[in-house]
């Protein structure tokens, strides 16, 4: 067993999710504060490190059924890199890193991570083999990232934050269900159980439905919130968040090979982080109100 072993035990890629503790820090226009920095910042490194210790769990866990799988048998434990009383020790060493780090959190931060525990327990005891509950549960810890950063700096945690990380949560865990039936279809069944109660055009349309879903709830958040009232060039973002959704949407149907793991699609296709880089930008500048002139409204 080595470093390696255990830092891809770890899923390092995976913590782009964690990226999302920051929309918080965006959308409050707090990123020229200091303490909301600190604060935002220990949150994503203690949801990374919780979130990785689940990891290692789950990778013990279902290391009889990754090994069926042609992707999920190369993670360490199921390979046999990495033996599963040393994933154990090391999965329970990064949520006591995860637990220290939130510490110094409002309670409210702290509840979050602990109600992400428990979704994943509840997933892992069952939720993962019911159709549509299992994308629910897992796109619940997206929502619960985007709240925590909002919560670790003390503020209100929006509705339209949490609705409009839902819908994107929905459409990114319905992808990944919809490229795992294409590519093992019901070989696939045990490796991921609820796969059987999925057809694929029912897929299709949730698929669909979440993208459609996402681009309204952030359109209408862009152009009728508080914050998009105070904020007026907010709605210049909203181009890029079509173009994101429907460049996402392509790569699925397309049946991209790493469309099963959102994480790696991400990193991997230039226009989705070019995309983001954009959306960052145009976001810093509305909600700067840096936009010369002004915007009529």
């Amino acid at each position: 067993m080595g470093v390696r072993g255990l830092v891809r035990l770890a899923r390092p890629h995976q913590w782009a999710k964690n990226l999302l503790v920051f929309t918080g820090l965006l959308f409050t226009a707090s990123f020229r504060d200091p303490e909301a920095w600190r604060a935002t910042v220990l949150a994503f490194l203690a949801m990374g490190f919780v979130s990785s210790g689940f990891y290692a769990w789950n990778d013990v866990r279902d290391r009889d059924r990754d090994r069926s799988h042609p992707r999920k048998k190369r993670r360490p434990v199921a390979s046999g890199e990495v033996s599963p009383p040393a994933a154990t020790i090391f999965g329970a060493a990064l949520l006591v890193l995860g637990v220290f780090l939130l510490w110094p959190l409002p309670a409210l931060a702290q509840g979050l991570v602990a109600v992400y525990g428990a979704v994943q327990v509840a997933y892992n005891a069952g939720l993962r083999a019911v159709p549509v509950l299992d994308a629910c549960a897992v796109g619940s810890g997206f929502v619960i990232r985007a709240a925590l950063g909002a919560a670790a700096m003390g503020v209100r945690v929006s509705g339209w934050l949490l609705l409009c990380a839902g819908a994107l949560a929905l459409l990114v865990s319905l992808g990944k269900r919809r490229a795992e039936h294409v590519a093992l279809g019901s070989e696939g069944v045990d490796s991921r159980p609820s796969l059987a109660g999925y057809t694929r055009e029912s897929l299709d349309a949730m698929v669909t439905l979440s993208a459609t879903a996402s681009v309204l709830c952030y359109g209408l958040y862009a152009l009728e919130s508080e914050t998009a009232r105070q904020h007026p060039g907010l709605f210049l973002t909203v181009p890029f968040v079509a173009y994101g959704v429907m460049r996402y949407l392509l790569l699925v149907f397309q049946g991209q090979d790493t469309a099963s793991e959102p994480d790696l699609l991400f990193l991997r296709d230039p226009h989705l982080i070019g995309t983001a880089l954009l959306f960052l930008l145009a976001s810093v500048v509305a909600m700067t109100n840096a936009l010369p002139g002004g915007i009529a409204r």
